[in-house]
């Protein structure tokens, strides 16, 4: 059951750039693209732990601040030969308002 909660606009979030919302104590980093596509995952590179929040957005893909890994924005894996994935949400976009499905992240942290 999808559990949808109104997260924040998305011209709260700047173009090839990153918000974080936390739910718990889990940080979900909510990136904007150039195209204005919008994406979850949870605000840690599954190599080293880094703030993908804080990485440069570049296409459909973030870069780790810490080691430049490049991270899927849609599916939260690592672009070969680098291995491994961010969780990633269901999000989506009505109007200008930006919904996150806080069941599959309570799913998460439970």
């Amino acid at each position: 059951m999808n559990n949808w909660t109104d997260i924040l606009d998305v011209n709260d979030i700047p173009k090839l750039g990153a918000r974080v919302v936390r739910h718990g104590s889990l940080d979900i980093a909510v990136f904007r693209t150039a195209d204005d596509e919008i994406f979850a995952l949870e605000d840690r590179c599954p190599h080293k732990g880094g703030p993908l929040s804080q990485g440069i957005v570049h296409g459909r893909k973030v870069a780790c601040p810490m080691h430049n890994w490049n991270i899927e924005l849609d599916s939260g894996c690592a672009v070969a030969p680098d291995q491994g994935c961010a969780r990633e949400f269901p999000i989506k976009v009505e109007g200008s308002r930006v919904w996150l499905d806080l069941s599959a992240v309570e799913r998460v942290a439970a």
